[in-house]
């Protein structure tokens, strides 16, 4: 009924009214399907899982390299430093002794007075303090954290010590002639001997 008032009212003939009610149907349900299919085609692909709180990760925040680990600090007492402190006595013990032989081969000593050197207990307690001040100084730069100057404290007095005993060693007598020395038999037999001596007669 509905059709034929229709076909009436536009005054279409049958079948082009049939014609353009299937298309108009045809586009309605195309139209439909748009809207409708797409996003519930998605939702299977599509499909937020959700995760555990646990299982989240924190962004990630730029952190500051960590500072490099300072070298372990040692005893003060320990094998190197016992070591070199047993090299400073042996080198200051040294340093007497060639002292005394230079002494004894007629040189004098250019860097201490001769009250000193010539005064055996107060040269030995003067050997004594610099071996003292060189191991406190050593325990000073120990307390401070400077350990690599702890150690060439040692080093250098070793090594300082060690060029004066060479010195002293290496150096060349200065004791007079033995015939020039008055008083002494080879001096006697020289004179005897000489052509310049005449005894008198009696």
């Amino acid at each position: 009924m509905c059709c034929r008032a229709l076909r009436q009212r536009l005054g279409l003939p049958f079948p082009v009214l049939a014609l353009l009610l299937g298309i108009s149907s045809l586009t309605t349900a195309l139209a439909t399907a748009q809207q409708s299919g797409p996003s519930d085609s998605a939702l299977p692909s599509q499909a937020v899982v959700a995760t555990p709180i646990s299982e989240r990760r924190a962004p990630a925040l730029p952190t500051a390299e960590p500072p490099k680990p300072s070298p372990p600090a040692h005893a003060f007492w320990d094998r190197t430093n016992r070591l070199l402190f047993s090299g400073v006595i042996l080198f200051r013990g040294l340093d007497y002794a060639s002292t005394r032989n230079m002494q004894a081969r007629g040189r004098e000593e250019i860097l201490l007075p001769d009250d000193v050197v010539n005064n055996s207990a107060g040269f030995a307690s003067l050997e004594a303090a610099s071996t003292a001040a060189s191991v406190g100084f050593s325990y000073w730069m120990h307390r401070t954290g400077h350990h690599k100057v702890e150690r060439w404290i040692s080093i250098v007095h070793i090594g300082a010590t060690g060029f004066g005993v060479a010195r002293n060693y290496a150096l060349e007598s200065k004791h007079p002639p033995p015939a020039s020395m008055p008083g002494s038999p080879l001096a006697q037999h020289a004179l005897v001997d000489s052509p310049h001596f005449a005894t008198r007669p009696r």
